[in-house]
């Protein structure tokens, strides 16, 4: 994203996200207004849903290969009913759960692990076909240090936890504009 996020054009991702889910929820039709020029921009995004403050889902798009507001709505439905560790999104669970996006910069190659700050930076290990994501907040939340969310994210790629130390491996960061439902 090339600018930044104004409170009205958050306000308006958060609501797009939120009629996505319910109308699929629902099966009917959803109901957007009209998209704001700033979110037509191309970005990656992540929608985490969580219910009673625990993870109910968290899926999203890490390439910026189409509009945010779709890369939005898009993830916000994934989220819901297509994340593997969660059963899909039941409407006894709807009212309680709480929306948070997070739209992510470029990706940028680090070739200093030390360069990585905990709590600015997200971080993807790739290496041969595999890669694991950890958004910038998750280190935060868990009380991680850098070399543990560097193990986290190898074991989120299904590497072992010191992949990140040599190559193939290669380690990518990212900031992220995160906001959520209040």
């Amino acid at each position: 994203m090339t600018g930044t996020l104004s409170t009205e054009d958050r306000r308006f991702l958060l609501q797009c996200a939120r009629e996505a889910i319910g109308s699929r929820l629902y099966r009917r039709a959803p109901l957007y207004p009209p998209t704001p020029p700033a979110l037509e921009e191309e970005c990656g995004a992540f929608v985490t849903l969580t219910r009673g403050g625990e993870l109910r889902g968290c899926i999203g798009l890490v390439t910026a290969c189409q509009a945010l507001v779709d890369a939005v709505t898009s993830a916000a439905v994934a989220s819901a009913f297509n994340d593997p560790r969660f059963p899909p999104l039941t409407p006894a669970e709807w009212p309680d759960v709480r929306i948070e996006i997070s739209v992510l910069s470029v990706f940028q190659p680090v070739t200093d692990p030390a360069s990585i700050t905990v709590g600015v930076h997200g971080v993807m290990i790739r290496s041969g076909y595999r890669s694991g994501l950890l958004l910038p907040q998750v280190a935060t939340e868990q009380g991680w240090d850098r070399e543990t969310f560097l193990a986290h994210a190898c074991r989120k790629a299904g590497l072992p936890p010191d992949a990140w130390r040599s190559a193939p491996a290669r380690i990518e960061i990212f900031t992220a504009t995160v906001f959520q439902e209040s």
